[in-house]
């Protein structure tokens, strides 16, 4: 599946980083992987990089239990940020929380395009792919 994409990865599990990176890779989901261990780091690299869509991702894999910044924290700067992002990005919120009201939280939020719950397999991520490609097409 050969795309343009870029992936950015919200997470601080030093595993999941890499094995959601390794599957990413091996179906060739995306041209760029953007890790980040916590939504602070992300919303640094977005704010530097607001101007510069290309750099920015299209689609986001998002954690919610992380320090520093959780999911939610980034989702409500984000949300703050959004209108001056020159493109559109999907944003799914992918927790091992089957905590019901972090599933309604995260359904409340507009910009959320989905909850999953980890492990993510390599079908969901495909169709993320293609959900995405439908979207903009």
């Amino acid at each position: 599946m050969k795309n343009l994409y870029n992936i950015c990865v919200i997470d601080d599990d030093k595993i999941y980083q890499f094995t959601i990176s390794k599957t990413i890779k091996v179906y060739d989901l995306a041209n760029e992987i953007l890790i980040f261990s916590d939504g602070e780091e992300a919303l640094d690299f977005f704010i530097k990089n607001i101007d510069n869509t290309k750099d920015l991702p299209d689609i986001i894999l998002l954690d919610i239990n992380m320090p520093i910044m959780d999911g939610f924290q980034f989702m409500e700067e984000y949300i703050k940020l959004k209108p001056r992002v020159g493109k559109k990005i999907l944003i799914y919120m992918v927790s091992s929380s089957v905590d019901p009201s972090d599933i309604r939280r995260a359904e409340m939020i507009s910009e959320i395009s989905d909850y999953i719950i980890k492990p993510i397999e390599p079908g969901e991520l495909v169709e993320i792919v293609e959900s995405f490609r439908r979207n903009i097409s």
